[in-house]
């Protein structure tokens, strides 16, 4: 056998391999028609429920192999809805989000953990207002055929983030518990 012979087919089978393993490290595709990011607070104790319109979310999940998992979603925060127009602008001044400044918020994975069945614990970074810290939450991960639904839910303290200044700090008219909720479907 001649050493052209032997690298030929040793060279097509590396090629076959890199490609799948290329096509195997590929992120999911969001469905964003069926996919939501919301933010439920409470206003004079009356909870009030909002979402983004507007999001992106990069995933890159195998449940086998939840630590090798990687995710990142960015936030357009102009897209925030309370269902009224007056409020939605009055949201994107500098006293709340400060849209003009600060337009996008945004979450990075620096860990995924399994929990059992389905359930993971996810270690990141949250963004918003510029103002970044640490946070974690629990995720369950369903496989519907070839689609998997993510879904989440992670609280924050909208004053760490400085969401709701001057007046607006004041937690007797908007309280400062904020529940971000997420359910995303990819595949």
């Amino acid at each position: 056998m001649t050493l052209s012979r032997f690298i030929r087919p040793s060279l097509l089978a590396l090629a076959a391999a890199s490609f799948t393993l290329a096509a195997q490290a590929a992120p999911l595709k969001v469905d964003a028609a069926k996919s939501a990011v919301t933010a439920t607070f409470k206003q004079l104790n009356v909870p009030v429920d909002a979402k983004f319109k507007k999001f992106t979310a990069t995933i890159d999940f195998d449940a086998a192999k939840p630590a090798e998992g990687k995710a990142s979603v960015e936030i357009d925060v102009a897209s925030f809805d309370l269902g009224e127009p007056e409020y939605n602008k009055e949201v994107l001044k500098k006293e709340w989000f400060n849209a003009a400044q600060f337009p996008k918020a945004t979450f990075v994975t620096s860990s995924i953990k399994p929990a059992g069945s389905g359930k993971f614990d996810v270690a990141g970074k949250l963004t918003i207002k510029g103002k970044s810290t640490d946070v974690s939450f629990p995720l369950t991960v369903k496989k519907e055929g070839s689609t998997q639904v993510f879904d989440g839910t992670l609280p924050i303290k909208r004053l760490t983030y400085n969401i709701g200044e001057g007046e607006w700090k004041d937690t007797g008219m908007v309280a400062d518990e904020v529940t971000i909720k997420f359910h995303i479907v990819a595949q």
